[in-house]
């Protein structure tokens, strides 16, 4: 099989080694007895995690080489703090610290400036959150009111801080894919201006809706006429969500070749 030469920071992507769990363990071992090449070891025979948690983070506009440096960043803290004691796998753990470290980076180089001020009290928040969980062992996370009442700050400064320092996502990230047609996040949002019927007054798209069969015209009406997302047309007439995606694509395609003709 042909590997393709991928070049990131230098490495060739196509040559990175892979370890079995077994392997892992071993190094573990060996580096919790103080054999500290064991380290390097584990950062390169890792990295192809780092490289499937960045293409998560493809849409964002940066450079690929910065993400993967940073990623790095989080793989060695993973190295670091990973416990063998703890019945889980290592990329099970590591996975949610290599995200975590691109994340912050992502939030620290937004173009969004957000003021240090904010950024404060949404980290402080963060932190209070935690204890909070932590302190009471409780299942659901504490309220704003309780955030804000331990911080002393009024409560809609913390909902300000905590939106500021959201990564901003975009309407065409995918979120599904079965194989077929993605579902991306403009999908499960209503657009109230699609209950605007202005459109179907033009005589050529209702000739063009004649000719659709039920099921098809059944769900642009429920998209279009009635602003529902594709997941409440799935649940409504029994199909999955990729279902409808394909349908209503077809349907409209089938419109538009009509229209056009």
């Amino acid at each position: 099989m042909t590997r393709h030469k991928v070049e990131i920071c230098g490495v060739d992507t196509s040559t990175l080694p892979v370890l079995k769990n077994n392997e892992m363990r071993e190094l573990f071992r060996q580096l919790q007895d103080g054999y500290l090449p064991a380290r390097e070891e584990l950062v390169n025979g890792n990295l192809r995690l780092v490289l499937s948690v960045i293409q998560r983070f493809n849409n964002r506009g940066e450079f690929v080489d910065d993400l993967f440096q940073v990623g790095c960043i989080g793989l060695m803290k993973s190295i670091d703090n990973f416990d063998l004691g703890q019945n889980v796998k290592f990329s099970t753990y590591a996975v949610p610290m290599i995200i975590g470290e691109i994340r912050r980076y992502l939030r620290d180089n937004n173009p969004i400036r957000v003021s240090r001020s904010l950024r404060d009290i949404a980290y402080k928040a963060l932190q209070v959150r935690d204890h909070l969980m932590a302190e009471k062992k409780r299942e659901h996370e504490p309220t704003v009111q309780e955030i804000a009442k331990v911080l002393d700050v009024p409560k809609e400064d913390v909902v300000f801080a905590l939106d500021a320092i959201q990564d901003p996502v975009s309407l065409f990230e995918p979120i599904y894919n079965d194989g077929g047609d993605p579902i991306f996040v403009m999908d499960q949002i209503s657009d109230e201006r699609n209950k605007d019927v202005k459109w179907v007054e033009d005589i050529a798209l209702k000739e063009a809706m004649i000719r659709l069969n039920d099921r098809e015209k059944l769900i642009l009406n429920m998209r279009f006429f009635q602003g529902k997302t594709q997941m409440e047309v799935a649940d409504e007439i029994g199909i999955s969500q990729a279902q409808v995606s394909r349908l209503e694509k077809a349907a409209i395609n089938q419109m538009n070749k009509y229209v056009q003709s």
